[in-house]
């Protein structure tokens, strides 16, 4: 390996740093609905659930085609935090993004944390790909 093949894969896996954008203000998320962001142009359900945990999934529903999951009913099945689509009422769990009703079909999931009366969702980055 040259000199510059060794620099280069060094770049690329170097870590990157956590960026966390702030979202909205926590007492801006009544319990069990949705509020959708914008983070460098895709569209983010964010959830506040009764006990205050917060969840953030794609808005986007894969099955409904259709960004909408913003607007889909929260709940739970069993201990699984869930929300159902506006459409065909597909359940997701909220952790993981799986879709309980087609296990095949996933919603991205995204870290989201409190600060103060902030709420926060990291950035995370796009694959690398090589050149």
């Amino acid at each position: 390996m040259t000199e510059l093949q060794t620099a280069s894969a060094a770049v690329l896996t170097r870590p990157r740093a956590e960026v966390w954008r702030d979202v909205c203000a926590f007492s801006d998320l009544m319990p069990e609905r949705g509020v959708c962001v914008l983070l460098g142009g895709e569209q983010i359900a964010v959830f506040r659930t009764w006990s205050g945990e917060l969840h953030a999934v794609s808005n986007y529903d894969p099955v409904g085609r259709a960004y909408v999951l913003s607007r889909g009913i929260v709940g739970s099945r069993g201990e699984v935090p869930t929300v159902a689509s506006p459409l065909y009422k597909q359940a997701f769990d909220l952790r993981t993004g799986r879709c309980l009703d087609q296990p095949e079909v996933m919603l991205p999931v995204f870290p989201v944390r409190r600060r103060g009366d902030r709420v926060e969702i990291r950035e995370v980055p796009a694959p690398e790909r090589a050149p």
